[in-house]
């Protein structure tokens, strides 16, 4: 090192020269590996950024595409699960378990997400997420036994997926946004209907001609191409790059200090003041039933429930993506009316609608006009849920630990998401069909509707005030 600074002996130009360059050397040494490549992306770089567009857009794009990402390697199972079922004979019982294993850790990283994001950075986070979701997809063309499905797929595709799930979107909007964080939750949440649309017919035609390994594979390299992207543009909080929140006033803000200690421990801690209130039951059990009636059910069967019917899998997937596509419009007009509307109003119309169509499912199989049907009321509904359960997150609990709480209530989310996806394979095994799954699922949405009404409610022997959705 010394060899690279020439030393001129009794200059003291030349000894102050030295001290600086040492200075600047270990300066560029703490600065991560990303920004010394691309300079522009440093912290004066984004200011720069920021003079015409508030960087919080910046990172709304970047979050946008991994939640992206996420949604499309989720999708998989319901297109690869007739394929294993034929190559290895495998029962759909027991893929569906290994799907549910997954969706069980699709939630239950949340909480713990937010605390890792907390104590390491979001950047950090995120890029052990998609690392370890490409290495488990990619390991995952090599598999022969059931165990290592479980094991790649359940464990490995769970883990990975849920830390850049619902989780990342509430904590990018807390942190970034005061004005507008409805519809930011709206679009980034829409994120995950944009993966169905982008990936469900590229995945279903790829495997009818190419094989399942050849899906795994692309699903494999759309997560690796997005390291790059998160490492050069994601920032941590406004403050990074000289900005307060979008929506308030012009001034640098300092940001806390990151969070101290074991971030299992904080996951926990919070959890056990969240157990203390009311909402936070009642948004976990309507969540739950929120789960039971989207990713474990639909997303998982309604590929297999077509080709029961007779409808080949890639028409079936071009529906999801349908859904996919209605679902995005769905979710981002949810965003803006959670902005405005009472939000507990507006989650009792979604479940009860999406109640209504989950009963008209098992009858629309007749025609393909039918499911088109469902497929536009039911995708409307998908992901709208999500924005205003964000929301009453943010108002009944604040925006320091909303994040964590919200993980944890999206672990309840993903616990119905399994519950389905395992007992509606398991109703197909043993009754020969999907309509006990279904009615079912639709009644769970009633019951829903009937909890987020009881959110804030002020109980004659529990003074409190209701929650608003102007809070």
């Amino acid at each position: 090192m010394r060899g690279l600074v020439p030393r001129i002996h009794g200059l003291p130009a030349a000894k102050k020269q030295r001290k600086t360059w040492m200075a600047g050397h270990r300066r560029a040494k703490a600065t991560p590996f990303f920004e010394r490549l691309c300079p522009a992306m440093t912290a004066r770089g984004a200011a720069i950024l920021s003079r015409k567009l508030h960087y919080g857009w910046i990172i709304v794009g970047v979050t946008f595409l991994v939640t992206l990402a996420g949604a499309g390697v989720r999708a998989v199972p319901g297109v690869l699960m007739v394929p294993l079922e034929s190559e290895f004979g495998w029962s759909r019982a027991t893929i569906s378990l290994a799907v549910a294993i997954s969706l069980v850790l699709y939630g239950l990283a949340g909480p713990f997400a937010a605390s890792f994001m907390e104590r390491f950075g979001i950047r950090r986070t995120v890029l052990v997420a998609l690392t370890l979701l490409a290495t488990a997809v990619t390991l995952s063309t090599t598999m022969r036994e059931s165990w290592q499905l479980i094991l790649l797929w359940g464990l490995g595709v769970g883990a990975g997926a849920g830390v850049i799930a619902n989780v990342l979107s509430a904590v990018v909007a807390a942190r970034w946004f005061t004005a507008r964080r409805g519809l930011v939750i709206g679009l980034l949440t829409g994120g995950m209907a944009a993966g169905q649309l982008v990936f469900l017919p590229t995945f279903a035609a790829v495997t009818t001609h190419y094989g399942w390994r050849a899906t795994m594979l692309i699903a494999a390299t759309v997560s690796l191409v997005l390291i790059p992207i998160v490492a050069l543009l994601m920032r941590e909080r406004p403050a990074d790059v000289g900005l307060s929140p979008y929506g308030e006033p012009d001034g640098v803000r300092p940001a806390p200090p990151p969070a101290q200690g074991n971030p299992f421990a904080l996951a926990l801690t919070t959890l056990g003041e969240a157990t203390h209130s009311r909402a936070f039951w009642l948004l976990a059990g309507s969540f739950f039933c929120c789960g039971a009636s989207t990713n474990g059910l639909i997303a998982t069967h309604l590929i297999p429930a077509c080709l029961d019917n007779g409808i080949p899998e890639v028409t079936s997937a071009g529906l999801l993506a349908a859904m996919g596509m209605f679902n995005m419009v769905g979710t981002a007009g949810s965003g803006w009316l959670s902005d405005r509307v009472d939000n507990r109003v507006l989650l009792a119309v979604y479940y009860t609608l999406r109640g209504l169509s989950l009963l008209y499912l098992p009858f629309s199989f007749v025609s393909f006009y039918g499911l088109g049907l469902f497929a536009v009321f039911y995708g409307l509904d998908w992901i709208a849920t999500v924005p205003p359960t964000v929301r009453l997150s943010v108002m009944s609990f604040g925006k320091e630990k909303s994040g964590i709480i919200y993980g944890w209530i999206f672990a309840t989310h993903q616990l119905g998401s399994a519950a389905a996806a395992y007992f509606a394979g398991l109703m197909r095994a043993d009754l020969g069909s999907y309509l006990e799954a279904f009615i079912l699922s639709g009644l769970t949405c009633f019951a829903a509707a009937a909890m987020v009404m009881f959110i804030g409610v002020d109980w004659p022997w529990r003074r409190r005030q209701p929650v608003t959705a102007t809070a």
